[in-house]
């Protein structure tokens, strides 16, 4: 079962809503949800919460460390409380999917993602979960940083977020350790399609051309 979810993203009111952040925003939401309040824990270098479900601890955890040492947050509360890294969710951006959609897999390699680079490094392993929440990809490898340390499209976020929300039904599965179920549920779970334009009153029923 996971026992730890974490949120990657960066501290600080102007990187609150930047795409690096995606992380963030969802154990905010969790924690809206289970009706927690994140709170500075010195010894674990992050916002923390903690509930139980079914008489087991649950943390949520945001690093305040900055992206590049998220590791030290995440291994400081897995290693007091004796959390294994296959007990534990990362929540990150994830460059190749795109807003709306988001991928749950476990172990794999950093993809050169600097979170999830140093929680490699100080958990010594890369199996533990994540769960990739799609931010797009800028086309060109030279923009990226640039575009995770910018603010979405408003679309785009309306997207992560409508993303976010939908996720939030594998929860019960994640923390009774179902991870089968919760992939399912997650992969299987499809933003909603744009609704049609409403055709006013009096105009015209022709079809626009394919362009």
């Amino acid at each position: 079962m996971i026992k730890l979810f974490v949120g990657l993203g960066n501290p600080g009111p102007e990187y609150e809503a930047t795409r690096h952040n995606a992380g963030f925003w969802w154990i905010d939401a969790l924690a809206r949800e289970w009706k927690l309040n994140l709170v500075p824990e010195r010894s674990y270098h992050g916002l923390a919460a903690r509930t139980s479900i079914g008489g087991q601890s649950i943390w949520l955890l945001e690093p305040q460390t900055f992206m590049n040492l998220s590791g030290k947050s995440v291994a400081a509360l897995a290693r007091f409380f004796k959390i294994a890294p296959e007990e534990i969710l990362v929540v990150h951006d994830e460059l190749d999917v795109v807003p709306g959609q988001v991928k749950l897999k476990f172990g794999g390699s950093h993809a050169g993602h600097n979170g999830l680079r140093d929680i490699h490094a100080q958990l010594g392993t890369g199996d533990y979960w994540r769960l990739r929440l799609g931010i797009g990809h800028p086309g060109v490898k030279s923009e990226v940083v640039n575009w995770v340390l910018k603010k979405p499209l408003k679309e785009q976020r309306e997207a992560i977020e409508d993303a976010i929300t939908r996720t939030l039904h594998a929860i019960p599965a994640l923390v009774a350790g179902e991870m089968e179920k919760a992939t399912l549920v997650i992969h299987t779970s499809k933003p909603p399609r744009p609704k049609p334009p409403r055709r006013e009153p009096g105009e015209g029923g022709t079809t626009p051309a394919a362009t």
